[in-house]
């Protein structure tokens, strides 16, 4: 396999990734973002704790789904995750209810 070819590979499944994330992103409540990982989640339970002078997030996500183009199961039930950097956590504005009338937006 050439250089090209993984690259055009590796390109493939993030559009792959992308896509399935548009398909799932309006069943989630919350987008979690970390230095390593992002998520969609229903629930977050985000404590600030510290340890000899550490201070560190940690959070409890449930019903996830992981944005990793590696990982085959990317629907998780539940997933601890501990980080010392920040954690950017957003709600997102659900629009499984919104409709367009018939005669239009007037």
């Amino acid at each position: 396999m050439s250089a090209e070819d993984l690259e055009n590979y590796e390109a493939e499944l993030e559009l792959q990734l992308y896509r399935e994330y548009k398909d799932v992103a309006n069943l989630f409540n919350y987008v979690v973002e970390t230095e390593r990982r992002f998520y969609l989640a229903n629930n977050v339970d985000l404590k600030t704790r510290s340890a000899d002078g550490e201070v560190f997030f940690d959070l409890t996500l449930t019903d996830a789904w992981v944005w990793d183009v590696y990982r085959t199961g990317r629907f998780v039930q539940s997933v601890r995750i501990v980080t010392f950097k920040d954690v950017n956590i957003e709600e997102l504005n659900r629009v499984d209810d919104l409709s367009i009338p018939k005669d239009g937006l007037n």
